[in-house]
């Protein structure tokens, strides 16, 4: 059978505006990285603030902006900035920006901006 009788199979959740259905597979599945979410950030203190809350608990600092929280589930935390930054027509700048972001753990927006500017 599907679990213990009372046990729940489906909860419906809002994050952010957006709708999500987690189903209840059983103890044999677990968190991986096959499935993630992306926290655009509009500045640094968003970054901060999500990354303090997803790693608190028991959660833990990975590279590149990404992050686990406690839970297992892995979320990356990055400024919108940074697409536009990564999606930049000059691939020197676009590549630049690319190069800080990979040596980072929480991405730093300023360092980021300084990188892609050639500073």
């Amino acid at each position: 059978g599907m679990g213990r009788a009372g046990s729940v199979m489906t909860v419906d959740f809002t994050a952010n505006g957006q709708k999500f259905v987690a189903l209840n597979g059983g103890p044999e599945f677990k968190f991986n990285e096959a499935i993630s979410f992306q926290i655009l950030c509009e500045d640094q203190a968003e970054i901060d603030h999500y990354w303090t809350r997803l790693t608190e608990g028991g959660g833990e600092a990975g590279p590149c902006g990404w992050v686990k929280d406690r839970y297992g589930v892995s979320w990356q935390v990055v400024p919108t900035r940074l697409i536009d930054m990564a999606a930049d027509p000059d691939e020197e700048k676009a590549a630049r920006a690319t190069k800080a972001m990979l040596a980072m753990g929480k991405l730093d927006l300023d360092a980021l901006e300084k990188a892609y500017a050639g500073e």
